[in-house]
């Protein structure tokens, strides 16, 4: 088979929502470094990779929402879609403490053949999805580790992430929070929105309604827990656009 750098489920539903998942897999594409990246197996397999668990909460709440979605397919360490092209954390040369070996040395040319095989595509597909539902409420799904090395642990159970435009995600917050289970944070593990991300090229630069929610990927490890997350958002998300009338 072809690779592609990207996948796309349900192009065709009708609902507003627009999902994405910009770090879905930890692929390394047979093009770059014979699809090794030089990292013992059990580094591919950490948060460093990808983030665990958000494909599967992607695909299950595209399925409740009857929303299309747009997964990578290729690891963060190999190009960061969620970054601006000039972002100097695009192409990872340590993370977390662990040297990424197929990294460490790679050029302008690498960087540039990567943009163009795997990080343009996806944000030209991701665009072309927004531009075809007119109006699209864009949410991005991601994952985090419950705690960075030598760092305090994260207690937040999810955590929403916003810039200048908190149209929806104030009352998403608002919503979240009166379930007494949860602890909810307010641009938290970290902040907001980095210039050139996914968020700011594809909403708001374009005035679109979006909410970048964060899982800790303890809680999503599994299918069930994705099952979980994906029942749990989908009235939440359809209640919260539905009463805003946004």
């Amino acid at each position: 088979m072809t690779y592609q750098p990207y996948e796309i489920i349900g192009a065709g539903r009708p609902s507003r929502f627009l999902l994405t998942c910009d770090h879905a897999t930890n692929t390394v594409p047979p093009a770059v470094n014979g699809g090794d990246l030089g990292l013992p197996a059990a580094d591919m397999e950490r948060h460093i990779a990808y983030d665990i668990g958000a494909a599967g909460v992607t695909r299950a709440l595209a399925e409740l929402l009857q929303a299309p979605a747009i997964l990578s397919n290729f690891s963060r360490l190999v190009i960061d879609p969620n970054r601006g092209e000039d972002d100097p954390t695009l192409l990872m040369r340590l993370y977390d403490g662990t040297v990424i070996p197929a990294n460490r040395d790679a050029d302008a040319a690498e960087l540039e053949r990567r943009l163009n095989a795997y990080y343009r595509p996806y944000h030209a597909a991701l665009e072309g999805l927004a531009e075809a539902r007119g109006e699209p409420v864009i949410v991005s799904i991601h994952s985090y580790t419950p705690q960075l090395k030598n760092r305090p642990p994260r207690p937040w159970h999810i955590g929403i992430l916003s810039a200048y435009d908190r149209r929806f995600t104030d009352p998403l917050m608002a919503r979240l929070a009166e379930d007494p289970e949860l602890c909810v944070g307010d641009n938290e593990p970290y902040g907001g929105h980095l210039a050139g991300d996914a968020i700011e090229r594809h909403a708001l630069r374009h005035g679109r309604i979006n909410a970048l929610i964060e899982l800790r990927h303890d809680l999503i490890a599994t299918p069930e827990g994705q099952a979980e997350w994906a029942a749990r958002l989908a009235p939440v998300l359809t209640d919260v656009l539905d009463e805003t009338g946004l």
